[in-house]
């Protein structure tokens, strides 16, 4: 197992107002995201528990296109990797953020 985490600064606070959301399941190939609204509005921190060890560059470039992208302000996510390929990490950190900006709890 390796530990990853990136702490990024955000253009903008994420919409909504759901305190929380999860996405995705640990399974081989896939992911499960958590994300929590715990930070300040300019603030994203990811913190990143995987099987796959020696891909930080690679996590750290799909993260920063991500940050750059959906500006997730105020957002800590939790993530629980299975070996997901870069592309799936980003379609669940996406789903994540359009999830936690609907209405609701």
């Amino acid at each position: 197992m390796e530990d990853l985490n990136f702490q990024h600064k955000a253009r903008a606070r994420a919409g909504g107002s759901r305190k929380s959301a999860i996405i995705g399941v640990v399974a081989s190939g896939n992911l499960e995201v958590l994300a929590e609204r715990v930070l300040p509005d300019g603030e994203c921190r990811l913190e990143i528990k995987t099987a796959a060890v020696g891909f930080g560059d690679v996590w750290q470039a799909v993260v920063a296109d991500f940050v750059e992208r959906y500006s997730p302000g105020g957002l800590k996510f939790s993530i629980n990797d299975g070996g997901a390929r870069p592309d799936t990490v980003s379609l669940r950190l996406a789903q994540a953020v359009r999830l936690i900006e609907e209405d609701g709890q």
